[in-house]
């Protein structure tokens, strides 16, 4: 079985909060699919994402098990220092955009592109096999780092859709769901995108329907958003038990995000799962 997250905020919210803004491909690609990203661009966010700065930091992480700073473990500052050191930090495989479904396509916007560009991923492996991906979004004309995540989510999918045959690959965040547009199809990389659009996949025109029949009460500012409820949860706060699918202003990062300066460079510690 799968294990989710339980709860979802917008990562473009976190974004607002350290003055960052994503600079998105203003053009849409025919069928759907958004522009493709520059490859300047990604080279640029890549060159963020292996500065010795945040790889010092990514040591540090894989050092203490994606534990965030703010909690105490059972290690002395110099058992992390040495421990940090020893997992050595690289980069791995692509560079990609992480694209999140668009509420302007769930609420039928002509001309809306399936999902939206959120941020640059790239995953970094330790040496004792650990995993992590760090976020990049560009601010000022230049790429910074806004967090890391455990695992690689992000760039698995996207070269699982590489090697077989390519297209868009785009998360539904309310289901945890994984995509990729393929032409005039959206088909399922993941267990909760199979149950969501059948093996098959279904084509754009019919996952835009699907789409919008579940969120489409559910966007920004809907009644269900102004309720409070577009974190998945009451607002009575984390403990409360989920009021139902999250609205469409929910990305992909984990609603605890906080941005912690570190070291200059503004990073926030997620956890990409939880058991469940």
């Amino acid at each position: 079985m799968r294990r989710h997250t339980r709860r979802l905020a917008a990562v473009t919210a976190l974004a607002a909060t350290l003055g960052l803004a994503l600079a998105l491909p203003a053009q849409a690609a025919e069928g759907g699919a958004p522009a493709p990203f520059a490859a300047a661009e990604l080279s640029a966010a890549r060159g963020a994402a292996e500065s010795p700065a945040v790889l010092d930091q990514l040591g540090r992480f894989f050092a203490r098990k994606g534990a965030p700073p703010t909690k105490s473990l059972d290690l002395s500052p110099a058992d992390e220092a040495r421990a940090a050191a020893q997992a050595a930090p690289r980069l791995s495989g692509a560079t990609v955009p992480v694209y999140t479904l668009d509420p302007a396509f769930v609420a039928g916007t002509a001309g809306a592109v399936v999902a939206k560009a959120e941020f640059v991923a790239s995953k970094v492996v330790a040496a004792d096999g650990q995993t992590a991906s760090v976020w990049t979004v560009k601010q000022d004309g230049g790429w910074r780092v806004v967090n890391i995540a455990t695992g690689g989510d992000e760039t698995d999918y996207a070269a699982q859709a590489a090697s077989t045959g390519g297209g868009t690959v785009f998360r539904e965040p309310q289901l945890n769901a994984w995509y990729v547009l393929r032409g005039d199809r959206v088909l399922p990389l993941d267990e909760d995108a199979v149950r969501s659009v059948g093996s098959a996949g279904v084509s754009l025109a019919g996952y835009q329907q699907l789409v919008h029949q579940r969120y489409g009460d559910k966007l920004p500012g809907s009644a269900y958003d102004r309720a409070g409820k577009g974190g998945g949860y009451e607002a009575a706060g984390p403990a409360a038990e989920p009021a139902g699918l999250p609205s469409l202003t929910a990305g992909v990062a984990g609603a605890a995000l906080a941005a912690t300066a570190l070291t200059g460079i503004g990073l926030a510690v997620r956890r990409h799962r939880q058991d469940g």
